[in-house]
């Protein structure tokens, strides 16, 4: 039996009418035209098809719509576009850490979800963290190199934030002492 929901999916709200046992992948192929979240094994096991929930990194293909309610969706085309990559997209293009590219949605996903967590992962953190992402055609000396470099991107990107957050603190308070 079909209803009517309201999800918030990259920054836009949509109306789609579903079962409400609907894996989330399908809404987001099939309703939403979003191509990077893959459909692999259908089970929850290979990441492919992951994206971010308020900013945890799940498995869309077990995810029921009816579970997604009010939270966030983010997927690979939410987190930036192509004249303003997201850092680890751009650290995975960087590192060239694509063979067939596949499981990459699942990777740069995870990567965005430790990076939030934990902004400078060591190795056993990056290898835990992709552990339950399989890649088939063997770059993961690459895809490690990927995150490695993400994580440096990442810091500087936020470093450059904090950089201009304080500039214009700075900006503001000299005008009000020339105002004064």
């Amino acid at each position: 039996m079909s209803e009517v929901f309201r999800i918030d999916v990259n920054g836009s709200t949509h109306t789609v009418e579903a079962d409400p046992k609907t894996p989330l992948l399908y809404i987001l192929r099939n309703d939403l035209a979003l191509n990077g979240p893959k459909f692999g094994c259908g089970l929850g096991e290979c990441g492919a098809c992951s994206v971010l929930i308020d900013e945890r990194a799940v498995r869309a293909c077990t995810i029921p719509l009816l579970a997604v309610g009010s939270r966030r969706v983010t997927t690979l085309e939410g987190l930036g576009d192509e004249g303003n990559l997201h850092p680890v997209q751009q650290a995975f293009i960087d590192a060239a850490a694509a063979q067939c590219g596949y499981c990459l949605n699942g990777m740069i996903i995870a990567t965005v979800a430790l990076l939030k967590r934990n902004p400078t992962p060591g190795e056993a953190d990056i290898r835990e963290e992709l552990r339950h992402n399989l890649c088939r055609c063997g770059t993961h000396i690459e895809i490690l190199a990927a995150v490695r470099r993400a994580a440096g991107l990442s810091q500087a990107a936020e470093q450059r934030k904090t950089g201009r957050r304080a500039a214009i603190v700075e900006g503001a308070a000299g005008t009000l002492e020339r105002q004064q």
